[in-house]
């Protein structure tokens, strides 16, 4: 099934949808979320309704599996974070066991942060029909910077071990109000700043070129109520600045309630994350022609 020509959209230098005019008459959209997040593309036929191209069920069982795992650690990690910050707000718990809830929560979003590497690395690839989706052999690692979904869910998964260490260095005791900052604070701000870049990327995938909003692609709202997470969690790391003259934290119910409002929607994203599963149809490509 030859193509006679082809239209590329994305940001940048990266292409997120490719139209293809297939010798047959019909049209392929091949859209970058679409394909790793459900194995689908789109194939149109003059006077016919658009018909969803599914990867086939090797594909679809892996993402199925992969979006589950995502979905979930995202929501629990989500979870975590929103009674850790709940503890250090209206409790008088000990410190350590807030840092203890924040950690276990922290490992929750390393593993969906891979998890959603993994969906990236193994998504079906276009076919070479431009009408299909072909199954990649299965991977663990890759190296695709100049694929725009494996930037994303890259940069996503390093600001989740950069939390990691914010985290970790958390539960230090007797720490100078340098220490703290160095390590302690500045890996947080790191790790924010990690995540709004990841956001963006997303932003400017589900866009395909500059960023707009998308109200009836789920995508869309998945990548813009994480992105919002992502912005509140920066809020909340400012204000957990320690002042080197005063030795106190620049305001800390900004930080717990940076901390809890974005986590919630850290909550929201992984919930509807659950509803992109793979071999569903996405909304209509009404803009892809």
């Amino acid at each position: 099934m030859a193509h006679t020509q082809e239209r590329a959209e994305g940001a940048g230098p990266f292409t997120t949808r490719l139209t293809r005019h297939l010798a047959t008459g019909a049209t392929s959209v091949w859209e970058s979320r679409c394909a790793r997040k459900r194995g689908t593309l789109t194939i149109r036929r003059t006077g016919a309704t658009a018909a969803v191209q599914y990867a086939d069920e090797e594909a679809l069982r892996r993402l199925r599996l992969l979006n589950t795992v995502v979905a979930t650690a995202f929501t629990t990690g989500a979870t975590l974070f929103v009674l850790g910050a709940a503890l250090s707000q209206f409790t008088a718990a000990d410190p350590l066991q807030a840092a203890t809830v924040y950690f276990v929560g922290g490992l929750f979003f390393n593993a969906g942060a891979y998890a959603s590497l993994l969906q990236t690395v193994n998504a079906p690839r276009r076919g070479a029909d431009a009408g299909t989706l072909e199954t990649p052999r299965w991977r663990w690692w890759s190296y695709e910077p100049l694929h725009l979904d494996w930037l994303t869910t890259f940069v996503l998964f390093v600001g989740t071990l950069e939390f990691g260490i914010n985290l970790l260095d958390s539960f230090l005791q007797g720490l100078t109000v340098q220490q703290a900052n160095r390590l302690i604070w500045a890996p947080d701000v790191i790790g924010c700043l990690l995540f709004l870049t990841s956001g963006h990327l997303a932003l400017a995938e589900v866009s395909h070129g500059p960023l707009r909003v998308r109200p009836q692609d789920l995508g869309w709202w998945i990548a813009a109520v994480n992105q919002l997470g992502s912005a509140l969690f920066m809020v909340a790391a400012i204000a957990d600045f320690t002042n080197p003259r005063t030795g106190t934290l620049v305001n800390v119910g900004i930080t717990n309630w940076g901390t809890l409002t974005g986590a919630a929607c850290f909550v929201v994203g992984g919930v509807l994350q659950y509803f992109e599963r793979p071999g569903s149809p996405t909304r209509t490509t009404g803009d892809a022609a």
